[in-house]
């Protein structure tokens, strides 16, 4: 009778956890929470410091013209550990959606940005995660 107890509750506790990680209940929680787009940017030693401030500019621009981004910053790395690996420049753009943040990748005014870009980058580095608290 114990055995039978238990099991039925061990029984109850496997469906709950797949009925907690079913696609429509992970897409629920991923509506309630915000998409981050990290991108990271190391400069070629030959970029001055007048073309850094312009795509710095330009990337700070795209917020007003692309209306799916709902925050952006950024800033220069300033950390005293050292693993920056050369990268200098990292900005984070929140989006609320996936949709949104597929929409951003194609858009003119991005795509413009990444070609003012391009003659003056070594290297990018882009994570995007769901932001969790």
């Amino acid at each position: 009778m114990r055995f039978n107890k238990l099991a039925t509750g061990l029984g109850l506790l496997a469906a709950a956890a797949v009925i907690a990680s079913s696609p429509a209940r992970q897409h629920a929680a991923e509506e309630s929470k915000v998409l981050r787009h990290v991108v990271l940017f190391k400069f070629q030693d030959t970029a001055t410091a007048e073309q850094i401030a312009e795509v710095e500019r330009a990337f700070a621009g795209l917020k007003s013209e692309i209306d799916t981004i709902q925050d952006f910053e950024w800033g220069i790395d300033n950390s005293p550990e050292g693993l920056a690996q050369g990268f200098t420049h990292c900005f984070l753009v929140t989006f609320n959606s996936a949709a949104d943040r597929d929409a951003y990748l194609p858009h003119a005014a991005h795509q413009a940005f990444v070609a003012k870009l391009k003659p003056v980058l070594e290297k990018a580095l882009v994570v995007d995660y769901w932001a969790k608290s």
